[in-house]
């Protein structure tokens, strides 16, 4: 991963190194969960720099999936750094259960096509 900005150096840092070897997150979280910032001061101590960088993003809703491409990490490392923050207590992600109600086969056939020619 490489971090780059103007007052920022250029640093590679594998993946894997992220998690301290974890593949797996502590916590059952699918992809399209949502995570959201907990009211309070962020710990100024102990977080890494991934970690501060999802509670700053966090300050809005945003998906497993978004923080995976905001930080530029697989989406497995994303699932278990989040994991993390909510072990802490930092972050809240959503309980959302699939209704009987869900996207029409239309709109799913749609959705695809849509991702197709994008």
């Amino acid at each position: 991963m490489s971090d780059t900005g103007p007052d920022t150096p250029e640093r590679f840092v594998r993946q894997f190194a992220l998690t301290r070897g974890r593949a797996r997150p502590t916590a059952d979280l699918p992809l399209d969960t949502l995570v959201e910032r907990r009211p309070g001061p962020a710990p100024e101590r102990g977080l890494d720099p991934e970690a501060a960088q999802i509670l700053e993003l966090c300050r809005e809703t945003l998906s497993i999936a978004e923080i995976s491409a905001h930080l530029g990490v697989h989406l497995g490392i994303a699932r278990v750094l989040v994991a993390d923050l909510v072990a802490r207590g930092l972050v809240h992600v959503s309980d959302r259960r699939p209704t009987a109600e869900g996207p029409s086969l239309d709109e799913l056939e749609s959705l695809l096509h849509d991702l197709i020619d994008y």
